[in-house]
């Protein structure tokens, strides 16, 4: 019993040290993104991708589990130069998009604005 007054205390600071990281790395991002310039570049939509998690699952009897799915929204864009971007966006915006849309793409650091689609031809 004395093992859990030791592993406990140890455990909820371990627990506090990862928050408090992902915390300042998140706030470190915002504030580069802040100071990054609003970038407006040719661009092609070549790849979309989701990455869909529970939250706050509860197992009951019967193998029912109740929670909230959660789902993040990505898409890669290629530059004229080649180089390619991925972008968290929102679901709305994503639901948008279509790989092989081209247009101009508008973001600033790792932060994505906006993706104006030319006419088709």
């Amino acid at each position: 019993m004395e093992i859990l007054f030791r592993i406990v205390p140890l455990f909820i600071g371990i627990v506090f040290l990862v928050i408090l990281v992902q915390i300042i790395r998140a706030v470190a991002e915002w504030a580069r993104n802040n100071s990054m310039p609003v970038e407006t570049v040719s661009a092609r939509v070549v790849a979309k991708r989701t990455d869909t998690w529970r939250s706050g699952t509860h197992h009951h009897h019967h193998h029912h589990s109740h929670g909230r799915v959660r789902t993040s929204y990505f898409v890669t864009f290629e530059l004229k130069s080649g180089e390619r971007m991925e972008f968290g966006l929102y679901g709305k915006d994503y639901g948008l998009l279509v790989e092989g849309d081209e247009g101009e793409l508008t973001y600033q650091g790792t932060r994505y604005h906006r993706f104006d689609r030319r006419p088709l031809r």
